[in-house]
């Protein structure tokens, strides 16, 4: 996929994520439907364009290059970082707070946490590699916002168990909040397919939360997904089945 390509796939995620129609966006832009429909599939965007649908959208140019580069393989954090922050929850809490674009200030403002604690947090963050901290601190995260946590690493030991827990211990029942547990038999052949689809679901997640990365911190609420399926049947079942012969 060329530059140009992945520039205009990171607008169209945009428009989508913003909940908008292109009749809608043609409509701020006073333009046809047909005409950003037209602009969109052949990539016919002038400078003065561009800056006009990043207006609209509430994004600039360096947001949308950060979507350009986001990437869908398993990146994983080194073990010195994952442990730093394995062993101190604060430094995790900020940490996740950076990833998901909030500033300095916005951090100041809106958690119980001094100037002096956030100062020390960020120099921290800054010296095992995790963010670059610039004048004005502006932090620049230094690793993909879709990393994996390492299987059996030190922050899924620290922190996996209290985190299914918290994260289950709800009826779903709220807003913005979904449940749905199937168990059915299908062949191998069905289960992979499964796998790949709910692959792409969470390649999608991350897609929608990169397009949103650019609204301010009062219009975005943290989200959780748990996509997973796996060869399983529940032990009552299993209790049933006949014993092989030795």
């Amino acid at each position: 996929m060329t530059a140009r390509s992945r520039f205009v796939e990171a607008l169209k995620r945009a428009v989508h994520a913003r909940g908008m129609t292109y009749a809608a966006l043609g409509g701020a832009l006073r333009l046809s439907e047909a005409s950003v429909k037209r602009m969109f599939s052949q990539g016919t965007f002038t400078l003065a364009r561009i800056e006009q649908i990043l207006g609209v959208l509430e994004l600039d140019l360096h947001e949308v290059a950060r979507m350009c580069r986001a990437t869908n393989g398993a990146n994983h954090l080194s073990i010195e970082q994952e442990t730093a922050l394995a062993k101190d929850e604060r430094l995790l809490s900020i940490f996740w707070l950076v990833v998901n674009d909030w500033s300095f200030g916005e951090i100041l403002e809106g958690f119980a946490v001094s100037r002096t604690e956030l100062t020390v947090a960020f120099a921290r963050l800054e010296k095992v590699g995790l963010i670059e901290w610039a004048a004005g601190d502006r932090a620049r995260l230094l690793v993909p916002k879709d990393f994996q946590w390492r299987d059996g690493g030190p922050a899924k030991r620290a922190y996996s168990r209290r985190v299914m827990d918290e994260f289950l211990g709800s009826r779903f029942d709220a807003a913005l909040e979904l449940m749905r547990f199937e168990s059915r038999q299908m062949s191998a052949e069905s289960a992979a397919i499964l796998r790949e689809r709910l692959a792409k679901l969470v390649d999608e997640f991350n897609k929608l939360a990169e397009a949103d990365a650019g609204l301010p911190s009062q219009r975005r609420v943290g989200v959780a997904l748990l996509a997973a399926c796996r060869p399983w049947q529940f032990s009552v079942v299993n209790a049933l089945k006949r014993r092989k012969a030795a």
